[in-house]
């Protein structure tokens, strides 16, 4: 098998798992179904917004590495942008998990 199937493989399972108590619900069918797709929802916004901001922080790391190896003097710069950029992609990503939190946290049923 290879790498990436292995991490296919490991997601999906991940997701069935999470997606398990869906299926113990004894809500009102009415209710229900918007209540699942509220965490469908939200889970999905919280997920997108972590694989984005892994990788965006990746990317950024592995080019301020690459530029303070070619020019050691700029490194005191380099590290300060690098800085703050990750803090802004890390900020986007508590925002994600805030509209997460929202949605999941709605009393759907009331509506």
């Amino acid at each position: 098998m290879t790498k990436k199937g292995k991490i296919l493989a490991l997601l999906s399972f991940f997701l069935l798992v999470s997606l398990s108590p869906l299926a113990a619900q004894t809500v009102d069918p009415a209710r229900a179904s918007l209540f699942k797709l509220s965490l469908i929802v939200g889970g999905a916004v919280i997920t997108v917004a972590v694989v984005a901001g892994a990788f965006g922080q990746a990317k950024a790391i592995t080019s301020a590495c690459e530029s303070i190896s070619r020019n050691p003097a700029g490194g005191q710069n380099i590290r300060g942008i690098l800085i703050f950029g990750l803090v802004l992609i890390e900020t986007l990503v508590i925002y994600a998990l805030l509209i997460t939190i929202i949605i999941l946290m709605v009393k759907w049923g009331a509506y």
